[in-house]
């Protein structure tokens, strides 16, 4: 595991066996195979695996079946998510699910794997994968509600990235447009067992909603240092095959200068991630005041989303077009990055917010979402 951070041994072996878990049963054809397939179980390539392995409950409560890891136990986990592109609404069924659902049965089906769950929150416009939930977390009139699939209708939208589909979403008749279809009934109950929190002393100190999208951000942060890895590592595996088929020394020194300007963002995105996490749980639990939240959650999505951008734009560059054609499994790596760098606010987004926070000039951020 390339992480410097004094992470325990349990959860270093948890990520590794998440590793080998979507290793034997998410690989490139898999991913391939999602973006193409229209049964849910080709859409969702290891997610049972992963389910028998605990990982949908890891930010579940132990009293609900979880392995309550909180998000800093997790993100390790999260990483190799990314790494593998795996397909489906992870982060919304691992992340913002655990943090807005209060039913204990409900909070039993997410450990259990059970539950497929995406999410509209913050600075999301479409929700990732809506149309293989179970249950959408939707931001509506500044309140956040858990509603049953049977109950929304999806419009699909165009994305970076085929296999995470992108979908606008319209609750009720009223708000139906004309491309609009409804979704089959999921046999779920009604939204009265749904609710926006579980009470603990750190909810009180923050909207449930914004906490969530925070964690939601930094796991999806975590994703994209796993994608900055995994294609800087192929990468630079093509660069020694094309210096042992004769590469120039002068092209070669370039390419590697590039790469090792790549792993120099990743070692420096992925502490901030890795810390904003830790905070994510802190605010959880009350220990600390929400009010520095969105600075760390913003340096560390900027930063990971600049290290994996980066990465794929090298990819391009020691690939070429004609490699770039030849290697099949490339872009459906550069797809996700693309896509996960727009999630959740892109660069842009936070770097203003960090701006705003550093010079405190809310000004700065006039027009943009609203912050976390």
């Amino acid at each position: 595991m390339e992480t410097n951070f004094p992470f325990p041994d349990d959860q270093l072996a948890f990520a590794f066996a998440v590793r080998e878990v979507l290793a034997e049963n998410c690989p490139a054809a898999a991913v391939r195979e999602a973006g193409r397939a229209l049964r849910r179980e080709g859409r969702l390539p290891a997610w049972p695996q992963l389910a028998d392995l605990g990982f949908f409950g890891m930010l579940v409560p132990e009293e609900h079946d979880g392995l309550g890891r909180g998000l800093a136990g997790s993100i390790l986990a999260f990483e190799e998510t990314g790494r593998a592109a795996l397909p489906g609404p992870v982060v919304e069924t691992a992340v913002v699910a655990p943090l807005l659902v209060r039913d204990g049965d409900l909070l039993g089906q997410l450990a259990a794997g059970k539950l497929c769950v995406s999410a509209r929150l913050g600075d999301q416009v479409h929700a990732p994968d809506a149309d293989l939930a179970d249950l959408l977390v939707l931001e509506r009139h500044g309140e956040t509600e858990v509603v049953p699939a049977a109950e929304v209708r999806l419009t699909p939208q165009a994305g970076a990235d085929p296999v995470r589909r992108l979908f606008s979403v319209a609750v009720g008749e009223g708000e139906r447009g004309p491309a609009e279809t409804a979704r089959p009934s999921t046999g779920h109950p009604s939204t009265d067992r749904f609710s926006t929190a579980r009470p603990s002393a750190g909810r009180s100190l923050m909207a449930a909603s914004a906490l969530a999208s925070a964690g939601a951000t930094v796991a999806v942060a975590g994703q994209l240092v796993g994608l900055a890895r995994h294609v800087l590592e192929v990468s630079a595996e093509h660069a020694a095959s094309r210096r042992r088929s004769g590469l120039p020394t002068p092209a070669f020194h370039a390419v590697t200068r590039r790469l090792a300007d790549v792993a120099t963002a990743i070692d420096l995105a992925a502490p901030l991630v890795y810390t904003a996490a830790a905070v994510v749980d802190q605010v959880a639990r009350g220990a600390v005041e929400p009010s520095g939240l969105g600075r760390v959650v913003s340096a560390a999505k900027a930063s990971a989303g600049e290290a994996a951008t980066r990465a794929a734009e090298t990819a391009l560059r020691v690939y070429g077009s004609a490699g770039y054609a030849e290697e099949p499994a490339l872009p459906l790596w550069l797809a996700r990055v693309w896509s996960l760098a727009s999630a959740y606010g892109d660069t842009g987004v936070h770097r203003a917010r960090l701006r705003a926070a550093a010079l405190g000039d809310s000004a700065l951020v006039s027009g943009l979402p609203r912050e976390l």
